[in-house]
């Protein structure tokens, strides 16, 4: 049986805009495409995130690359069939008695090729900044509203090491535990590389044996579509995605969940 029988409804937990694409794009559309209901909760607006070289890249640093950015998740949203998405610390995403908040992006920094961590400076609104209970408990409180079947999100390294991708999935992990909802993490068949010129010793692919993976290619189409609302962060060029950064990753549509 698959894990995905018997859902009604899925809720995706994400970092930063266009993670719902580029690791869960092709699942999101699956869901779609099987009546499921797709929700998307992100935590940050992505504020730290380089720019593509070229006409946005003036955007890097910027209060308007924040707007864009939401833009563009709305429009990738809509590309994929997401039927709401909500920001972490805006309600319902907010723990009630709470003031709504902001959850800045905290920045990265590459240790080595498929392997990032801490920033050398972090913001004191940032996500990793906040206190774990906090951020759960918003988590906590989106759950408990839309009741949705199943929770997804990264594995414990969030994928790729990225200290919010650590820190959304600790508190997704834990809000679903205390909401009695089910958890996946995502096993992803590909993960972005540093830079270039960088050492190009990363993780290897997924090998767990309790894992259930879906190819679904039906929905290449509908993917780069996706891909291609995120025009601050990436580039579609073919079957890849250039980074802001220069890095090319395959566009994959392989995905693993592992129930937690």
């Amino acid at each position: 049986m698959s894990l995905l029988d018997a859902r009604d409804s899925v809720l995706f937990v994400h970092a930063h805009p266009d993670d719902e694409t580029i690791s869960t794009g092709a699942l999101i559309a699956e869901l779609v495409a099987r009546n499921i209901r797709v929700f998307l909760l992100t935590a940050t607006r992505g504020e730290r995130g380089e720019v593509v070289p070229g006409p946005l890249a003036n955007l890097a640093g910027t209060e308007e690359l924040t707007r864009v950015r939401e833009q563009e998740l709305q429009q990738a949203a809509q590309t994929l069939g997401i039927e709401r998405q909500f920001w972490l610390g805006e309600p319902p995403a907010r723990a009630t008695g709470r003031a709504a908040r902001r959850y800045r992006d905290s920045g990265m920094r590459w240790i080595h090729a498929g392997l990032a961590g801490p920033a050398d400076d972090t913001d004191d609104q940032s996500l990793v900044a906040a206190p774990l209970d906090e951020v759960t408990e918003d988590v906590s409180a989106l759950i408990e509203w839309l009741n949705p079947s199943l929770v997804v999100s990264y594995d414990e390294n969030g994928g790729y090491g990225h200290p919010d991708h650590v820190r959304i999935r600790e508190a997704a992990l834990a809000a679903s535990g205390a909401q009695t909802i089910p958890f996946a993490e995502i096993l992803p068949a590909a993960t972005p590389t540093a830079p270039p010129d960088g050492d190009d010793d990363g993780p290897g692919g997924p090998g767990s044996t309790d894992a259930e993976y879906f190819t679904l290619d039906a929905h290449l189409e509908t993917l780069k579509a996706a891909l291609a609302s995120h025009a601050t962060q990436l580039t579609v060029d073919g079957p890849e995605i250039i980074h802001s950064g220069g890095q090319r990753q395959p566009i994959e549509t392989a995905v693993g969940l592992r129930l937690v």
